[in-house]
């Protein structure tokens, strides 16, 4: 069984900007990913200055099948695991639902 662990952004972060959540339940493997680290300080100390608006949805893709973790709309890591596209909830990764915003590049960060 994959056991959860509450990684806590004050564990990382001295002070966020952005205090909600105050932690993400993960895998052990996704908790120590310092990928997916260095994407939640930018979320929660609200620094976009590593990211730009992506071109195109190949953008989006390639930094997905690189194991790195687009923003969508400034507040979601997104990753892509099992052939699906989740983004991060405090409680966990859930299924990403292709709506037209989703489809908006404007939507998007990338690094």
């Amino acid at each position: 069984m994959n056991k959860k662990e509450r990684l806590y952004i004050t564990d990382f972060i001295d002070d966020p900007a952005m205090t909600y959540p105050s932690y993400y339940l993960l895998s052990r493997s996704m908790h120590g990913n310092e990928m997916l680290r260095a994407t939640l300080e930018a979320i929660h100390q609200i620094e976009f200055s590593f990211y730009h608006t992506p071109a195109n949805s190949d953008d989006i893709f390639h930094l997905l099948q690189s194991g790195g973790f687009p923003i969508f709309k400034e507040n979601y890591a997104v990753g892509y695991f099992g052939g699906r596209v989740m983004y991060l909830e405090p409680y966990g990764w859930k299924s990403m639902p292709m709506t037209k915003e989703a489809f908006e590049m404007g939507n998007w960060l990338v690094f």
